[in-house]
């Protein structure tokens, strides 16, 4: 019997990286989730993946840890010898519009939380998968960044983009690039950047509900779709990466529906002199 393949997939209790685990398990793959925070979302994770037959496994992992990270990654070795897909979606970033500056007394270890969730880990995981993903089949490595590595806390996004989180996410771009120098040719590493999507900067979180009426039409003027991204679109696009683009590495891919070009119009043509 053909064994499946390996996916894992941190952040799979959260709308972005569920939806990444569904699409992967309903795909033929075998979950490793490691889960740390947010109970009641890894308890109706657990619910769901069992209902729907998914085949995976859980373990309590603090990803910000490089023992914890080593020690699973470890327990990996032994038990299957290998590993197939990275999806690296681990971040945490403190929205301006609720967390305000990092200057309050609240916000003293924000900073370093955001560096430590969304980069360091990030980093632990692929220093500790990579001699896994080597014995992989067709192995891939799928950065989950954000493009506010490019904007930074700019334009109508500032609401939500801080600055720790931008600075890490443009860490990663930087790194998705070594990394694809580093792990070839065995091993394609990709980044997809993304943009407002529901359940992470969209709708369904907390700063877009403190946006008022005018701040989130402004921000989807910018948006040239006109509308915020569905994690099912994330997920899509994250399966292809690690299954059918078998000859894109060191890619950045951005998932925002156009934000990033937005802002600028097309003039018409001017009647030139001649």
């Amino acid at each position: 019997m053909k064994k499946k393949r390996l996916a894992l997939i941190p952040g799979a209790s959260r709308p972005i990286g569920r939806a990444i685990a569904r699409a992967f398990a309903d795909a033929g793959f075998e979950l490793l989730l490691p889960i740390y925070d947010w109970p009641d979302s890894i308890a109706e994770m657990n619910r769901e993946f069992r209902a729907s037959g998914y085949s995976f496994t859980t373990a309590e992992v603090d990803l910000r840890v490089e023992e914890e990270v080593e020690s699973y990654l470890g327990i990996i070795k032994r038990q299957r010898g290998r590993l197939d897909v990275l999806v690296n979606n681990i971040e945490r970033g403190g929205m301006p519009i609720i967390h305000g500056s990092y200057s309050h007394p609240h916000n003293r270890d924000q900073w370093q939380r955001e560096i430590e969730t969304t980069l360091n880990a990030k980093w632990f995981l692929y220093q500790h998968s990579l001699p896994l993903l080597q014995r992989g089949y067709d192995a891939s490595i799928i950065n989950i960044s954000s493009i506010a590595a490019n904007i930074g806390r700019t334009g109508p996004a500032a609401l939500l983009f801080s600055d720790g989180y931008s600075a890490a996410n443009g860490a990663i771009s930087s790194l998705t690039t070594t990394w694809a120098r580093e792990a070839a040719p065995h091993i394609r590493v990709n980044e997809i950047q993304l943009g407002m999507i529901d359940g992470r900067h969209g709708k369904g979180t907390r700063g877009w509900a403190e946006m008022s009426k005018k701040d989130r039409k402004r921000l989807r003027k910018h948006i040239l779709l006109r509308r915020t991204g569905r994690a099912d679109e994330v997920a899509k696009t994250v399966l292809f990466l690690a299954c059918d683009a078998s000859y894109i590495t060191g890619a950045s891919l951005r998932i925002d529906g156009g934000y990033t070009l937005g802002g600028e119009n097309v003039p018409p043509l001017p009647p030139g002199i001649l």
